[in-house]
């Protein structure tokens, strides 16, 4: 998020919502202009909480805007602009440093869930860490890196119960060159003869590593279980 940005963000939301204390709150909308007025406010509200700025000094935030309609505003520009980039600054190192300590401990998580996880009976893990699980063994021929292929999957977090993807869900399979996709599937899928499904157990490394997709349920250094389900290599 800009300075500028933010300084736009803070001006609507105090105009919407906070320059009129609790008057504002419990006003009711009654014209086409108090209902978009109040949609810019709580969207630009949520946003501010998302991002985790849900603390600043609310009074203040509605004197500033005040000061600076009336011209009247306290800092210049330099200091405006100072004070903004420190408090921006901080708050990112912030949410580095949470990101940080959250990555770190799903780094863990899954260490321990494949450590155990690789003790049971039919569990084959391989030099590089991915470990998969036998389903079904088909019959058919086994994709190269270079083919393109189809499938059917269901992705889940190590806790069996969070499903952050399935083509089942969609009601349509997958089609993919193999060398498009993360390195536990490019190596695990080579191991499957056409009409097999097999139980993959991937490490964060040989997912996403720290670097989670946006908007999704996977966290940072995320160990993933994948069920697939190898339905042909397309040509």
């Amino acid at each position: 998020m800009t300075v500028r940005f933010l300084s736009a963000a803070l001006a609507m939301t105090i105009l919407s919502a906070c320059s009129q204390g609790q008057k504002a709150r419990n006003s009711t909308m009654q014209t086409a202009l108090d209902s978009v007025s109040y949609a810019i406010g709580a969207d630009i509200g949520a946003n501010l909480k998302r991002g985790q700025m849900d603390s600043l000094n609310v009074d203040l935030m509605a004197a500033g805007l005040q000061d600076g309609m009336d011209s009247t505003v306290k800092m210049d520009a330099e200091q405006l602009r100072t004070v903004m980039q420190s408090y921006m600054s901080k708050l990112e190192a912030k949410r580095m440093a949470a990101e940080q300590a959250e990555g770190e401990a799903n780094r863990v998580a899954g260490e321990e869930f494949l450590a155990e996880n690789g003790k049971r009976k039919g569990v084959v893990t391989t030099p590089s860490g991915l470990q998969y699980e036998v389903i079904t063994m088909g019959t058919g021929p086994k994709p190269t890196e270079a083919d393109q292929v189809k499938v059917h999957y269901v992705g889940t977090l190590i806790d069996g119960t969070t499903e952050f993807d399935s083509s089942v869900r969609r009601g349509e399979p997958a089609v993919f060159g193999l060398n498009q996709v993360i390195r536990g599937w490019v190596e695990g899928i080579q191991l499957m003869p056409v009409g097999s499904k097999f139980k993959f157990f991937i490490p964060s490394d040989l997912a996403y590593g720290p670097s989670a997709p946006p908007g999704s349920e996977i966290k940072p250094n995320s160990t993933l279980v994948f069920d697939v389900e190898l339905l042909e290599i397309v040509k």
